[in-house]
């Protein structure tokens, strides 16, 4: 397989203009097929892959159809990327807003509503129910309560994660 050799800007420039103007349709029909139709990823994942090419156009083969499939197989990767990037993050959890519940409203149904969040918040661990106070009810930021407890911020969101994570089954079970 022919690789370029190394070019002067403005050839760099003009392979990099015919790479676009040659394949970048079928890259972004892949990188459609991939993403199931979502146009704005799609566009997204086409634009990086032509930024890798690039970086490093002196790998980008010289043959259209090798360069093709060099562009190809940069596209499916990063979709591949993209996924088990998606995989190894815990979903987002977010708390129920309950400020809605008027203070002096005595009906049963804020009666039931408050004693279940009382009765799932006892059932969370000390720190959880700390975290959660700090956070929810004193409104003090991730960086904050890091702060406060000597600990990273990525340690606050992952625990204030799971324990929202546990409030919601404690919830469920209720």
């Amino acid at each position: 397989m022919l690789r370029a050799p190394l070019e002067s800007p403005a050839v760099r420039a003009e392979r990099m203009t015919a790479l676009h103007a040659d394949h970048a349709p079928a890259v972004l029909r892949l990188l459609l097929v991939l993403t199931r139709g979502q146009r704005q990823t799609a566009e997204d994942l086409l634009q990086e892959t032509l930024l890798r090419a690039w970086r490093h156009l002196d790998s980008v083969p010289v043959e259209p159809d090798a360069a093709r499939r060099w562009l190809l197989t940069v596209a499916r990767r990063l979709v591949i990327d993209g996924v088990r990037l998606r995989r190894g993050r815990p979903a987002e959890v977010h708390l129920v807003d309950m400020t809605w519940i008027p203070a002096g409203d005595d009906t049963t149904g804020t009666a039931l509503a408050a004693y279940a969040i009382r009765r799932a918040l006892g059932r969370l661990s000390p720190a959880q129910r700390s975290l959660l106070s700090e956070v929810y009810l004193v409104g003090r930021s991730p960086a904050e309560v890091a702060g406060r407890l000597g600990v990273p911020i990525g340690t606050v969101k992952s625990r204030t994660h799971h324990a929202l994570r546990a409030l919601r089954t404690n919830l469920d079970a209720a």
